[in-house]
């Protein structure tokens, strides 16, 4: 069998674009806030999907309505906190602890000894990430634990988004994206005219969030639909579980995010758990 280049390639390139438009995202904090960026992203990212996937071609039943709402609300709530949770934690520990969201949906039905592993893995690297006192100079790896519970709740929403998504894919298809973005911009939209008002009509962060919008979304959404269709999902989940490395390298190149080695490994542990579990589960499968 030849090795899928091109696959691996597109969603290698996804994720590197995914933290692109997040470094990107934070530049634009001390301006609108995070709510006003996530408004960016979210609306801009709306635009560009429907005019991708154009579901006006659908029709759509009232009876939709109500999984739609849960699916985008979700999305919605999720981008929210975790970009809140960006202000005050680096990138690639966001990341590490927004992943035991979907980490905890993989292993919900963990039957072999061997996913209880995982689960340790993960359980001791959200310890070494968790603060343990208020950071100063005898404890400056500490984190905020607002920044934290911000993480943390993205992750919950990150799980429901999986749940929701999986039942939305089934009943609705590919048009539950461009709607579910609908309704988690309608959603953010409040929020981030609340913090950041007619600023977020000034012309030149506009077209910031559009780019945030498009490293953010777009782009790697593609490229993630073009790799899921030609790489086996344990695969595909193996090299999704590279996001936190490649989130703190971001933060390290781009943001000049420094990370203790305690939170190194932290990050180690949960990619670890991550991997672990996908490989469980496509032997699980493949049996």
């Amino acid at each position: 069998m030849r090795f899928p280049f091109l696959p691996v390639a597109a969603l290698l390139v996804s994720l590197i674009t995914l933290c692109a438009g997040t470094s990107l995202a934070k530049s634009l904090f001390p301006f609108v806030g995070a709510e006003g960026t996530t408004t960016y992203r979210l609306i801009f990212s709306t635009i560009l999907l429907m005019a991708f996937w154009r579901p006006w071609r659908r029709t759509w039943t009232w009876s939709e309505a109500p999984i739609l709402i849960m699916f985008g609300a979700t999305l919605g709530v999720m981008n929210l906190l975790f970009y809140n949770a960006l202000k005050t934690v680096p990138f690639g520990l966001a990341i590490a602890i927004e992943f035991t969201g979907p980490l905890a949906v993989a292993l919900w039905s963990s039957k072999k000894p061997l996913d209880f592993v995982w689960i340790v893995l993960a359980v001791i690297g959200m310890g070494l990430i968790l603060p343990l006192g208020p950071q100063g100079i005898d404890n400056p790896a500490a984190l905020d634990p607002v920044g934290i519970a911000y993480a943390l709740g993205a992750g919950v929403c990150w799980a429901l988004y999986i749940v929701i998504g999986q039942r939305v894919a089934d009943r609705i298809g590919a048009f539950a994206t461009p709607m579910g973005m609908l309704v988690a911009a309608l959603v953010v939209t409040p929020f981030g005219i609340g913090v950041a008002g007619s600023s977020l009509l000034n012309m030149e962060w506009m077209l910031i969030g559009l780019g945030i919008a498009l490293l953010s979304s777009a782009i790697p959404y593609s490229l993630e639909m073009y790799s899921l269709k030609h790489l086996p999902k344990q695969t595909f989940s193996i090299l999704l579980s590279l996001e936190p490395a490649v989130g703190a390298l971001a933060g390290w190149l781009v943001l000049s995010e420094q990370l203790s080695v305690q939170q190194l490994c932290a990050i180690g542990l949960i990619m670890a758990a991550s991997m672990g579990s996908a490989m469980t589960a496509g032997k699980r499968q493949a049996n």
